[in-house]
């Protein structure tokens, strides 16, 4: 082979393509400046719009620290399996099996409540959409957390959708639950429990016991989520 058979513009190209990788270290690139920079901001942004539904619009009502905790950690979990994994083909699928292996799982040794299990599904949603959406236009990423946030804020606002309570009760004054009695039921109901009733319907009846269980609607003083509202002690 002779000096002849040398390209310079190959070469020189092939160097310009050796700088721009940077180093390696086993074939994996040490330091990446851009993916870097996308880590961390897409992380910030991430971590911002899931604290600010978490904080504002959950928080606000149940006041449950421990779902606190597990949602913002969800987020972050989720997130960087994604991100990090992105250059795997199987991306997609990967995401639906985390779905799937969590609809499995349903902290069997707790029982959550429909409004937690929902806020967990958004969190994972939008660490999903932030985290696999690298070739997606930044705008339209921004405008899909912003419309999470916006749909959240709407159906959590007593303005779009009015909040009302509800309570079991334990009901002895049998002779009250005739449909004619209703008003007086209703009545009753309201001196004894202090609460602003709107509506009772009557569940089971025990005429052993002379029993019956009610569901109280009622309005609430604040906006704060009782979890033990609709528990019964049997």
């Amino acid at each position: 082979m002779t000096q002849s058979d040398f390209d310079p513009q190959i070469m020189a190209e092939h160097a310009q393509a050796l700088a721009q990788k940077g180093l390696t270290f086993m074939g994996v690139e040490i330091f990446d400046p851009t993916n870097f920079w996308m880590l961390l901001l897409r992380f910030a942004f991430n971590m911002l719009v899931c604290w600010v539904i978490i904080q504002f619009f959950y928080y606000r009502k149940s006041r449950r620290k421990d779902y606190y905790f597990t949602f913002m950690l969800f987020s972050v979990t989720i997130f960087l399996l994604l991100f990090l994994l992105q250059s795997i083909p199987m991306q997609i699928g990967f995401a639906l099996g985390l779905f799937a292996i969590f609809g499995m799982i349903r902290y069997r040794t707790e029982t959550v409540q429909i409004r937690e299990m929902t806020y967990l599904f958004v969190i994972i949603g939008i660490s999903v959409v932030n985290g696999l959406s690298m070739e997606v236009p930044h705008v339209s990423v921004i405008v899909a957390n912003m419309l999470f946030v916006l749909i959240t804020w709407l159906l959590e606002s007593n303005k779009f959708l009015k909040h009302t309570s509800t309570k079991i009760v334990l009901y002895e004054k049998i002779a009250l639950i005739k449909p004619d009695k209703y008003n007086e039921l209703v009545a009753d109901l309201t001196e004894r429990t202090g609460l602003q009733i709107t509506k009772v319907e009557v569940g089971h009846i025990d005429f052993l016991r002379d029993v019956a269980y009610l569901k109280v609607y009622y309005k609430a003083a604040s906006d704060e989520i009782n979890t033990i509202d609709t528990i019964t002690r049997f």
